[in-house]
């Protein structure tokens, strides 16, 4: 009798687990947690209102990643990210590449209406070690911000970008 329940309990989780490849390989609620994003969107710097650039961003590869194309309101810059939930780690991740050959990765995860992804440390010319912190906030309205910062430890060093993103 154990031996029939084990198996009914491994043939369940298979056929369990062969649904959700069927239907939907990234539907689970971490997965969807940054869907927030998705969408066509003008971006304003938040302090002044100035236009900062466009942004579309879609959900690719069956759900799976969340693709931004950036085009800068300064003409000639624009670029791109990748982001997906890492199902090993338990955590969402972005890599972004612009036209200049710079890339910035990331790694975090959604808390309360925040996703707030972080890179690894790195030296900057000063010799002092930094790391870049995003957070984009899903905003009552609608709206959505996103506050790049630079930090040093837990010590906010700059602010490297501060937008407000608008639905088409």
């Amino acid at each position: 009798m154990r031996r029939l329940v084990l198996s009914f309990i491994l043939l369940s989780t298979f056929y369990l687990n062969a649904q959700k490849t069927a239907g939907c390989n990234c539907c689970s609620n971490d997965q969807k947690a940054f869907d927030f994003w998705v969408g066509e969107w003008t971006v304003t710097n938040f302090a002044d209102g100035t236009p900062a650039g466009k942004s579309s961003i879609n959900r690719e590869e069956n759900g799976c990643v969340i693709r931004e194309n950036w085009v800068s309101a300064n003409p000639g810059y624009t670029g791109t990210s990748i982001n997906f939930f890492n199902i090993a780690d338990q955590q969402w991740e972005q890599l972004w590449v612009d036209n200049t050959g710079t890339h910035l990765k990331l790694k975090g995860n959604k808390v309360g209406n925040q996703m707030i992804l972080t890179s690894e440390e790195f030296m900057k010319d000063d010799g002092k070690m930094y790391r870049n912190r995003i957070i984009w906030t899903k905003n009552m309205d609608g709206t959505v911000r996103q506050l790049w910062e630079v930090l040093q430890g837990d010590d906010l060093v700059s602010t490297a970008f501060d937008g407000l993103y608008r639905k088409n």
